[in-house]
């Protein structure tokens, strides 16, 4: 059995394993819910590829992932979501870190001032690369529903992105109310993820 270390992230590997190039703790503790639910164990390296300026998801994880693969040589996954508004032409959609880094939840509930329509969406891509494939193979997710007029989340919780302001269709929580279990259910990370998980599970050497 082989034990994996890296910055303070452990996985006991015993059998298939996958790491995920992701500094975001949270992304990553959905992903674990999911692949050990598989069998599947996962280690976290804080690192990522270097990104592109693109308007794809999906060229923009693809890009990502392979400059992670040329740097570790491991069996590795990067995961890019953006968040599509329709009201706002679809923004802030493949550029959502960057602009919740720079006007946060406060600025889009600002810019959704007397907007009726909160309909919006998330997507999600991951791509997957090892040296037996010659690209990145890419697994999509996408979870429907609308921008809340408030930020919602349990005080004292620690949450991320836009997950406050956003709730799935066919719930009456936000993702940020949700529990991982719960979010998983709805999410378009989650999606992606359980299309990865079952090819990685029965495809991957």
């Amino acid at each position: 059995m082989l034990k994996k270390e890296n910055n303070n992230q452990t996985c006991n590997i015993d059998g298939k394993v996958v790491f995920f190039a992701t500094g975001n703790i949270n992304k990553f503790n959905e992903a674990r819910s999911i692949l050990s639910a598989y069998g599947i164990s996962v280690g976290m390296l804080r690192m990522k590829g270097d990104e592109i300026q693109s308007d794809s998801l999906k060229e923009i994880a693809q890009k990502s992932v392979l400059n992670a693969f040329a740097e570790t040589k491991l069996p590795i996954f990067v995961e890019d979501a953006g968040l599509f508004i329709k009201a706002l032409n679809c923004f802030p959609g493949p550029y959502a870190a960057f602009i919740y880094k720079t006007i946060h939840n406060d600025g889009i509930l600002k810019l959704m001032e007397n907007i009726s329509d909160r309909e919006a969406k998330f997507q999600s891509v991951i791509a997957y690369c090892d040296s037996t494939i010659c690209e990145p193979k890419c697994f999509e997710g996408e979870s429907k529903g609308e921008i809340t007029s408030t930020e919602r989340k349990p005080q004292g919780k620690s949450v991320f992105g836009f997950d406050p302001i956003f709730q799935p269709v066919g719930s009456r929580k936000t993702f940020a109310e949700m529990t991982i279990e719960e979010k998983n259910n709805f999410s378009h990370r989650a999606m992606a993820m359980h299309k990865f998980t079952q090819w990685f599970k029965n495809e991957a050497t």
